[in-house]
């Protein structure tokens, strides 16, 4: 059967009601089948063999496993290149970027998305973003204030972290340590761009002085997708062959709820 597509800025759902926090729906007769998510389009620049930058468009689940993958910086977050700060909107597949984890890297990768605030059928907590006054955390840290998208997961380090993993730090959603004065919730008012990098490996990048990780999609067994769905969510990584490629994380990733036994002993 034919299906037509509306559009909302980079959102889109076919003629019928759908849903993404649900996967089934009831047929007339009485059978569970599988319902049809709210779709959306995703912006993916990368590196490709022969060292050209290529432009991606994709139409895809609006679900967290994808959603994760673009929704980390805000627009006008600075990233320490070769040749200075460049914004995020401003960086090209090619582009010499400083990591804290192994210094000068490739960006091979860089994914947007747009986020639609009180859209129909949206999780809520997918339009939430967070805000991180200047100096926060010291002079520079950050400077100047910082909006993380609804995906993004910062550097924490606390002894707990090592107590549960062994690891000396952990990934931590900034959505987890939101309190209205250090990290302010907001909503934006109208459809903002969102975006993500990636490179060889996981790593560690400084974001107006605060440590923010980059691309890395999850172990394939964590993110609960139908296969097909799998390989819709790969062929979103144009610059990888298969999940495997990403390689493992250089630190685990933790609510901060998973870390409340260690304040309370």
């Amino acid at each position: 059967m034919d299906t037509t597509l509306s559009t909302v800025a980079g959102l889109a759902t076919e003629n019928y009601s759908s849903s993404v926090q649900t996967d089934r729906y009831a047929s007339q007769d009485g059978r569970s089948v599988r319902s049809r998510p709210l779709m959306r389009r995703y912006e993916i620049a990368h590196l490709n063999s022969s060292n050209e930058i290529e432009y991606v468009t994709r139409l895809a689940p609006a679900v967290k496993a994808f959603e994760d993958c673009f929704g980390v910086l805000g627009r006008g977050a600075i990233l320490q290149t070769a040749l200075g700060p460049t914004a995020v909107e401003d960086l090209l597949p090619g582009d010499q970027v400083m990591t804290s984890s192994s210094g000068l890297q490739t960006l091979l990768w860089k994914g947007s998305m747009t986020l639609v605030p009180n859209y129909e059928n949206m999780r809520p907590e997918s339009c939430s973003m967070t805000r991180i006054p200047a100096d926060s955390f010291g002079l520079g840290r950050p400077t100047p204030d910082l909006v993380l998208g609804p995906a993004a997961r910062i550097l924490h380090k606390t002894t707990g972290i090592r107590t549960l993993t062994g690891s000396d730090a952990a990934f931590i959603p900034a959505a987890d340590f939101v309190d209205q004065s250090q990290f302010i919730s907001l909503t934006p008012a109208s459809p903002v761009n969102v975006y993500q990098i990636g490179f060889e490996q996981h790593e560690r990048v400084s974001v107006n002085g605060i440590e923010v990780e980059s691309l890395h999609p999850g172990a394939l067994h964590t993110l609960n997708l139908l296969p097909e769905y799998q390989q819709l969510l790969m062929s979103l990584f144009p610059h990888k062959i298969a999940f495997g490629d990403f390689g493992s994380m250089i630190h685990p990733r933790l609510r901060l709820k998973d870390l409340d036994i260690f304040e309370t002993i």
